[in-house]
C-alpha cells in the first residue's frame, strides 16, 4: 500500500499499483513514457505530442481545459494525472468520482524533480525516476557553470497576440528565464500571464530580448517586425516554447538547448 499526497494536499491511498493511467498534461504523458509506463497509458490530451507516435495508439480525451468525462469514464482509469495551470479546478473535481486524481504544481526545477520522484513511487518506477532526476540535476548544474561568465540581459517573453501576452512571475517560464540569466520586466506584474502593451514596452521595462513562443501562439516574422518598430534597440529572438514551458523529463534536453540559445544570441 502507497499514500502520497499531491501539490494540491490530497492525500491518495493505492492498495495496489496503478495499472490505467490517463494524462491531462503533455509534459507528464512525455514523462510517463519516459519512465517506462507506455504501455499503462489509456488516454492522452489532442495536445500531447510527445512521443509523437502515442497520437496514433491512445485514446484522445479532448483538451487539456475541456475533456470528455464519459469517454474517460468508459476508460475505467486507475489514476488521472492533471496539473494545477494546465487543467481547471472544475475538471479536477468533476474526475474525482472516477478515480483517483493526482494533480501537480511545477514551477521550478525543483519542483520538477519532486514530481518525476513522485511518478515513480506511485507507478514503481523509482529505479527509472531516480535516474531522470540526476540526469536533470547534472545538466543543470552543467548549465549553472556554462552561464557563470554570462551578463543578465533585460527581456519580454511573448506567448500571444491580439491581446499579446507574456509570460510573468510565478511560472515555469519565468524560472526557465532566470536560468537563463534574462530578467523578466513583466516580473513584477500582479498577473502570472499579463496582457501587455507592446508600445509601453520600452516604459515598462525597455527589454534587450523580446522572445517569442512557438506556442502556444505561432509567433512569424511579421509579428517581430512589427514589435521591433516600437521596441528599436531590442533583439527579437524566435524561441521554442516547449523547452520553455514543458516541465518534467524534458527539462534535460532543455539545457541543452539553452546553451545553443544562448550562442545564437551572442551572434
Amino acid at each position: 500500500m502507497l499514500t502520497i499526497t499531491d501539490d494540491l494536499g490530497s492525500q491518495h491511498i493505492f492498495n495496489q499499483t496503478p495499472k490505467r493511467i490517463i494524462s491531462l498534461v503533455p509534459s507528464l504523458t512525455e514523462t510517463l513514457y519516459e519512465l517506462g509506463l507506455e504501455d499503462q497509458i489509456i488516454g492522452i490530451t489532442k495536445f500531447c505530442v510527445h512521443p509523437y507516435h502515442l497520437k496514433s495508439v491512445k485514446i484522445n480525451i479532448g483538451g487539456t481545459k475541456k475533456v470528455h468525462i464519459e469517454k474517460i469514464k468508459a476508460l475505467n482509469p486507475d489514476i488521472i494525472i492533471a496539473n494545477k495551470e494546465e487543467n481547471t479546478l472544475e475538471i479536477v473535481e468533476s474526475l474525482k468520482d472516477i478515480c483517483p486524481v493526482f494533480v501537480t504544481d511545477i514551477v521550478t526545477v525543483e519542483d520538477t524533480l519532486k514530481t518525476i520522484t513522485d511518478l515513480g513511487k506511485i507507478f514503481k518506477r523509482t529505479t527509472d525516476a531516480k535516474k531522470w532526476v540526476e540526469k536533470i540535476k547534472f545538466a543543470n548544474d552543467d548549465f549553472e557553470r556554462f552561464m557563470e561568465a554570462k551578463q543578465w540581459q533585460k527581456a519580454a517573453y511573448l506567448i500571444w497576440r491580439e491581446p499579446y501576452m507574456a509570460a510573468g512571475n510565478d511560472t515555469f517560464i519565468n524560472e526557465m528565464l532566470k536560468l537563463n540569466r534574462f530578467n523578466n520586466i513583466y516580473e513584477d506584474f500582479e498577473e502570472r500571464y499579463p496582457e501587455v502593451e507592446i508600445r509601453k514596452m520600452r516604459i515598462q521595462g525597455d527589454p534587450d530580448l523580446v522572445l517569442l513562443s512557438s506556442e502556444p501562439y505561432p509567433f512569424k516574422e511579421e509579428h517581430a517586425f512589427e514589435i521591433g518598430r516600437v521596441t528599436h534597440h531590442a533583439k527579437t529572438v524566435f524561441v521554442d516554447g516547449e523547452m520553455f514551458s514543458w516541465y518534467g523529463t524534458r527539462l534535460f534536453k532543455a539545457f541543452q538547448y539553452f546553451k545553443a540559445l544562448q550562442k545564437r544570441i551572442e551572434e
